[in-house]
């Protein structure tokens, strides 16, 4: 029997490969929108929860972000155990995060040496010069950018606020925690010079975790004639803000505080940046980075502003009359 063929004209043949290009890029094409699109994952490694980590979750929702949705943060809380900081760098590095938040200064120094690849974006309470976390604010260079809060530099103001308040101080007593890392030795060296030429002695309050002797340190304060209190801002002492007012309005110690939050919870006054607006710009570093920008070409923010806080409440409890030039210049004023 004869094979019958088939005979092509040329429009034929064009026809035919065009429908079966046609066919076979719709498939493609099909294939492709059927491919769910990678979500971006961030880590994100700090003391433990609250209101910080609330308002990086606010700055993130404020950008388009829904959690679970189109962007995975992998959240790992030192609460004070600052020995399980490398398993969570190691982690987080494991699971090829696009970037990492990081806002302790153990964290950021463990992260800096654990990768050169992943983007890190810091909330730093130091000088991330001095500290050699980036080469310069304005070209960070590497893989780090983010946010300093300049808590550290602003250790001078707060002592000059405080004595504006309470002119008759004479000892100021630190209470800081040893067992925090470097942070609050750097402050307290600090606070000594700052305090030098304002003619202020300062007395060192020391406690440590987990379960921290206020009482005790407070009964050091009052034998040593302290007449006035700033607490460093630190994992541990955050969990007390409540406590710390009520032993230093005990006392008779009217109180210097580094965050806001510290005042409305009794302290006297606070001097800092806004957290809140911090840790929203933290949010805005990922965005970027997330669209493509490099750290090294994103320079590290500063605050332009920053919140005197005084709460009346207190001053009434210690029988303290604020000055009203003093209050005149307060951001906010808790009555």
């Amino acid at each position: 029997m004869k094979a019958v063929g088939i005979q092509w004209s040329g429009a034929g043949k064009n026809l035919f490969c065009g429908a079966l290009c046609a066919t076979l890029c719709a498939f493609s094409f099909s294939v492709k929108a059927q491919q769910p699109k990678k979500i971006p994952r961030v880590g994100f490694i700090t003391g433990g929860k609250g209101p910080s980590v609330e308002s990086f979750q606010r700055g993130l929702r404020d950008l388009g972000y829904t959690e679970g949705k189109n962007i995975l943060v992998e959240y790992r809380y030192i609460e004070e155990k600052l020995d399980h900081v490398p398993t969570f760098v190691a982690e987080l590095v494991q699971l090829k995060v696009d970037a990492l938040v990081v806002t302790t200064l153990i964290g950021i120094r463990a992260v800096k040496q654990a990768t050169k690849t992943i983007p890190i974006v810091i909330v730093t309470t130091q000088d991330p010069v001095a500290t050699g976390i980036v080469d310069s604010l304005a070209r960070p260079g590497g893989n780090i950018t983010g946010v300093t809060t300049l808590t550290r530099e602003l250790n001078g103001k707060r002592l000059e606020l405080l004595q504006e308040v309470v002119p008759a101080i004479s000892r100021v007593g630190v209470l800081w925690d040893t067992n925090a890392g470097p942070g609050p030795a750097i402050a307290f060296r600090e606070y000594e010079t700052a305090a030098g030429s304002l003619k202020i002695q300062i007395q060192s309050l020391t406690v440590q975790g987990p379960n921290p002797n206020l009482e005790g340190a407070f009964h050091a304060a009052a034998k040593a004639t302290v007449n006035a209190l700033i607490t460093v801002n630190t994992l541990l002492l955050n969990r007390y803000p409540k406590r710390i007012a009520e032993l230093a309005i005990k006392n008779r110690m009217p109180s210097m505080n580094e965050l806001s939050a510290n005042v409305e919870a009794g302290g006297l006054i606070s001097y800092s940046a806004n957290n809140a607006e911090i840790y929203r710009r933290a949010a805005s570093y990922v965005d970027k980075i997330l669209k493509g920008a490099k750290p090294a070409d994103l320079p590290v923010e500063q605050p332009t502003r920053f919140e005197f806080v005084i709460n009346l409440k207190t001053a009434k409890a210690l029988n303290l009359t604020i000055p009203q030039s003093v209050l005149f210049r307060a951001d906010r004023v808790i009555r």
